[in-house]
């Protein structure tokens, strides 16, 4: 669309990759901000499916699925540059580190990682490492089903938590990026759910309702401790939301 206001513009899409990876992108204005969050669940396309070639090449040349699922967790976090695995250890870190709402942020801007963030990390990784393996044992179009359906939702809840809730400080990647519309966040919840029933069926819908009960349980828990949401909080909820996604597609 011609008008920078407009919903949704060809440039979104690079915009938000540059944003959430590491990839080679090069971006000439990050002007529309939140107004190219719509775009957050074709990120996580993008990234679940490097993941899952990756995974399946592993499988390819011989190596046994728990070294695949391995490969192909190792390229999710490399893809993003682990943004959001350091949002939510952060976020471990200051939600439960911190006496008070002050505290709280000063901890989660810190670059240091306590207790509570590594423990967050290990469950994580291993959480995410087992159920990927579940995935690879049950069979490669499974395993790259949820490569592409779990990182895509979990980005999609991204937004609307933007659109839910206020800044919790008056700095930060969160901020700077801006607040979307929730037509925006509405799109991006939309654009999962279709591709998501290519990929899953009428699966999708479970696994949907899963990632949108965990972000709304990030939410209240953000809002209680902080007063509203950061670029940690949203990493963090990237984060959870997928793992539930991904222990969803292995039942």
């Amino acid at each position: 669309m011609k008008n920078d206001q407009g919903l949704v513009k060809a440039s979104d899409f690079p915009l938000a990759l540059a944003l959430l990876t590491r990839l080679p992108v090069h971006v000439s204005s990050f002007e529309r901000g939140a107004r190219a969050a719509w775009a957050y669940p074709l990120v996580g396309l993008v990234t679940g499916g490097l993941a899952g070639l990756g995974g399946l090449a592993a499988l390819w040349v011989g190596l046994p699925t728990p070294l695949a699922a391995l490969f192909a967790l190792a390229i999710l976090t490399v893809t993003t540059g682990a943004m959001h695995e350091d949002g939510l250890a952060d976020t471990a870190d200051g939600l439960w580190g911190g006496w008070d709402r002050a505290r709280r942020l000063d901890i989660m801007k810190d670059s240091h990682i306590g207790s509570y963030g590594v423990i967050a990390l290990v469950l994580s990784f291993s959480g995410r490492w087992a159920a990927l393996w579940l995935l690879f044992e049950a069979g490669p179009g499974s395993a790259l089903a949820g490569l592409l359906v779990a990182p895509m939702l979990s980005r999609a809840t991204m937004p609307a938590l933007m659109a839910a809730l206020p800044h919790a400080r008056d700095h930060g990647l969160s901020h700077s990026t801006g607040r979307p519309t929730v037509a925006t966040a509405g799109l991006g919840l939309a654009i999962a759910a279709i591709l998501g029933l290519f990929l899953l069926g009428w699966g999708i819908f479970g696994a949907l309702f899963w990632a949108v009960i965990l972000a709304m349980v990030m939410g209240r828990i953000a809002q209680a401790k902080i007063g509203g949401q950061t670029g940690d909080i949203l990493g963090a909820t990237q984060q959870i939301t997928e793992i539930a996604v991904l222990f969803y597609l292995t039942t």
